[in-house]
């Protein structure tokens, strides 16, 4: 484990290196002002790592923001620098790019500034448009009237999605008139202090349905007791390998896997009553034939992010079996959400941040 640590931190630093050192290559500049934009770059991952040592926590919660936004989003510029320079440079290889566009080239430098800006601000505006993703679930089982579910997986409340921001989601929630509304985990982003600052709880408290959640892994990582208490204040029905009867629904929502010891689906279906729409929350998209296997009807899971974005989507979507959208396996549904909100820079390339609004009708032959 420590050996396969040590080469995933060299390789880490190796290609920093080496996005840094073509950096420095191309700026048309003098010197000592490669070596500022340089030591911005290097500042700006010092702060990535600022935040997970709980420095943030010790600043001014404006300037924590700040430096968790800059952090972040320098890892989505990190990724396509990366590219661009790995791509010039496999063209100089192969003769195809003359040698002076990788040295102090401001044609160079300025095309890989504009089109790396221009995919943030589209990214950054496409993460804030939300995509309201409409579902029609049908089921032989008897139900008094269709019921109408807002889902909802990932907001990563935190530094970077702040009250403001939660307010608005709770709105455009609002707006749909729900029965319910179901959180498949990662409420909170690993910083608990900006909910609890900014009160953050008491939003909650806004929607005009009862809430149901599941934890994510972020739940951990922000600490399991202190996330537990921030849940109770929000008056979330939480479900830890439990389940509840919501009218014609059984809601059953799975621990984490963070959790090694939580239950099996099996063991946290048995019993329940099985002439009731079964919804299950799990939080991670593995393991679909569980839900299958065990008669759950519909499977509401989040987690990917659909890696958020390109290329990494790629990645993500070699991973799992389904890593975002509809699907189905024998008689039970599934949606693996892409989330509502985000871990890390606010941007949206190839993918989209959405929240899903379902309408459970009972079939008539």
């Amino acid at each position: 484990m420590k050996i396969g640590f040590i080469v995933i931190l060299l390789v880490a630093v190796l290609v920093h290196v080496y996005v840094l050192w073509h950096v420095y290559q191309v700026l048309p500049l003098p010197v000592w002002a490669k070596w500022t934009v340089v030591g911005l770059m290097v500042a700006s991952l010092a702060m990535l790592f600022a935040g997970f040592a709980g420095i943030y926590d010790r600043m001014p919660l404006w300037l924590a923001s700040s430096c968790y936004n800059i952090s972040t989003s320098w890892l989505i510029v990190f990724l396509y620098l990366l590219i661009a320079f790995v791509l010039l440079d496999v063209g100089r290889l192969c003769h195809l790019v003359p040698k002076e566009w990788l040295c102090c080239n401001p044609w160079t430098a300025g095309a890989i500034t504009a089109a790396i800006a221009g995919l943030l601000v589209c990214g950054n505006i496409h993460y804030n448009n939300k995509v309201r993703e409409p579902l029609t679930l049908e089921t032989s089982k008897h139900l008094s009237k269709p019921v109408r579910v807002v889902l909802v997986s990932d907001l990563h409340l935190g530094y970077h999605n702040r009250k403001v921001e939660w307010q608005r989601w709770v709105k455009m929630i609002n707006t749909e008139h729900p029965d319910l509304i179901l959180v498949a985990g990662d409420i909170i982003d690993g910083y608990l202090r900006p909910l609890l600052e900014e009160d953050m709880a008491a939003d909650f408290h806004q929607l005009q349905a009862p809430v149901v959640a599941c934890l994510g892994n972020h739940e951990y990582i922000s600490g399991i007791d202190k996330s537990l208490d921030f849940y109770r204040q929000a008056g979330i029905t939480l479900l830890r390998d439990t389940t509840v009867a919501v009218g014609d629904l059984v809601i059953a929502g799975r621990d984490d896997r963070s959790n090694g010891h939580r239950k099996s689906v099996a063991g946290l279906l048995a019993g329940v009553d099985r002439s009731k729409y079964i919804i299950l929350l799990d939080h991670q998209p593995y393991n679909f034939e569980d839900a299958e296997q065990c008669g759950a009807d519909f499977q509401f899971s989040g987690h990917t992010h659909e890696g958020q974005v390109w290329p990494i989507s790629l990645l993500v979507d070699a991973m799992y079996e389904k890593a975002w959208g509809p699907y189905q396996k024998g008689n039970t549904h599934y949606y693996i959400s892409s989330g509502l909100g985000i871990w890390g820079g606010k941007y949206r390339i190839g993918t989209r941040s959405e929240y899903i609004v379902a309408t459970i009708v009972e079939k008539h032959s």
